[in-house]
């Protein structure tokens, strides 16, 4: 009787399967490595802010985030670039969960942005002294006192008439640092000249050329929000550019610079410098002495083919996102909650 040969049948991983592999060569080595930088005492992350809970969370989005294409980041991103997003992520203090930040594929890669809210919550991380930001839109037929003391505008008072608060009224903008005693620490008020002149600056281009806000756009629909999210941005260039923290400033620029390059962010008038990115890898960190300059990252090319501009309907999709959350923004910008 002939001897039948017994093949091996390879079975194809499941679903689940990828994904768990996936997770511990992402989430699990950047948890690692955030482990052993602290561990070195390279990094310092908030005592109320759990590296392993902000990791999870970000986990369980990403196995729901798809492209524009509706396919699945996880499996059309490059696993470096899903290992370095959520390592900035950490890095900065950020929390998915409350909206602090979002995960945007651009074709292979997946970058980090941060959100309203998530710039609130990083300025108050970067300056402990801050216990409260707040910010506020200026409406024609409002009573806006405030004086310049060594060197700092600090608001006296503001007195608003409910009915003076219409998106055709509105003169500017505001926001406040204050310390734990009501002293001001730095603040930015900004006329809605100055607001449209970043805006011009912005790759979505909302204003026309007579000046306009262009109907149909984000800026049209929510002007008051978008007005207090410039106002915010102008304040954090100054506070995170303070930060002497090297891991977390080449995080927050790297950050930034994604923005920019994706063209997602309203202020591309603040300037970016990239670190490099860390290489997840199985080694441990080694400190570099007398490290050679920073390059700056530049976008990808047009002709790249791979990597194409963002639509106009997910540039909206992206603020629509944000905007969505600004039921929440006073609770994060209390000091009761600092949104860590």
């Amino acid at each position: 009787m002939a001897k039948t040969e017994s093949k091996e049948v390879a079975t194809k991983p499941t679903a689940d399967q990828q994904v768990l592999a996936i997770k511990k060569e992402t989430a699990d080595v950047v948890l690692e490595k955030v482990q052993a930088f602290q561990k070195e005492g390279q990094l310092h992350l908030p005592d109320n802010y759990s590296a392993p809970n902000a990791l999870k969370s970000a986990w369980l989005q990403l196995q729901n985030v798809v492209d524009k294409n509706k396919n699945p980041v996880l499996a059309v991103c490059t696993k470096a670039s899903i290992a370095n997003t959520m390592l900035d992520m950490v890095i900065q203090g950020l929390n998915p969960s409350k909206k602090q930040c979002y995960f945007i594929p651009y074709g292979k890669e997946l970058t980090l942005m941060r959100s309203y809210l998530g710039t609130i919550a990083v300025c108050l991380r970067v300056n402990p002294d801050i216990k409260d930001i707040f910010t506020e839109v200026i409406y024609g037929g409002d009573k806006l006192s405030y004086r310049i003391q060594h060197g700092r505008r600090v608001i006296d008072d503001h007195t608003q008439d409910f009915a003076n608060i219409r998106n055709d009224n509105i003169l500017g903008a505001y926001v406040v640092a204050m310390g734990a005693d009501d002293t001001v620490i730095r603040s930015v008020i900004m006329t809605i000249e100055e607001i449209k002149q970043s805006w011009r600056q912005s790759a979505m281009n909302p204003i026309d050329d007579k000046g306009n806000i262009k109907p149909g756009t984000t800026h049209a629909k929510f002007p008051g929000e978008m007005c207090k999210r410039t106002a915010v941005n102008r304040l954090a260039k100054t506070i995170i550019g303070q930060s002497n923290d090297e891991y977390l400033k080449e995080s927050m620029d790297r950050t930034d610079e994604d923005a920019i390059k994706r063209e997602v962010d309203l202020e591309l008038d603040e300037k970016a410098n990239t670190g490099d990115i860390i290489e997840i890898t199985s080694e441990p960190l080694q400190k570099t002495k007398n490290p050679e300059p920073k390059k700056k990252a530049t976008a990808p090319s047009p002709s790249d083919g791979e990597n194409p501009p963002l639509t106009e309907e997910e540039k909206a999709e992206i603020l629509k996102q944000e905007l969505a959350d600004n039921e929440t923004q006073d609770h994060i910008a209390t000091g009761k909650d600092p949104g860590f």
